[in-house]
């Protein structure tokens, strides 16, 4: 399920899209908010350029909105239904979650992004040895 050559892979992973070999983002940790968004310019195995375009990943703006819903709703769900929360404190576990996963949730967008507009290339690991 989570192999190298999956969607799922590159984007649970933040690996480069085209080759999955290389991370994306120049530092791993997302909880490092000086460099959340800051991306390699392109990847060093494959030469695939990241920002295809300018202001390519405003897209991943309206991706973020559908992620963090997700986020949110299972956090609505577990304080709800599983622990028999108020309303209001649901609420302040929604909260709570978006702030906290704020960092996972801005990358995971991009991931997902761009890997709408690229797909994986076996051929890239052969043309390179």
């Amino acid at each position: 399920m989570l192999k190298k050559g999956s969607k799922l892979y590159s984007i649970l992973t933040g690996t480069c899209p085209k080759c999955h070999n290389e991370r994306m983002y120049e530092v791993k940790n997302p909880y490092k908010l000086a460099y959340i968004l800051k991306m390699h310019e392109k990847c060093s195995h494959c030469g695939t350029r990241y920002k295809i375009e300018p202001s390519f990943f405003y897209g991943a703006m309206y991706v973020s909105y559908g992620v963090g819903i997700g986020f949110a709703f299972a956090a609505f769900f577990v304080s709800r239904y599983l622990f028999g929360t108020t309303l209001l404190t649901s609420f302040f576990a929604i909260m709570g979650t978006l702030i906290f996963f704020m960092p996972i949730i801005m990358r995971l967008s991009r991931n997902i992004w761009i890997n709408l507009f690229m797909s994986y290339d076996k051929n890239l690991d052969e043309k390179r040895d």
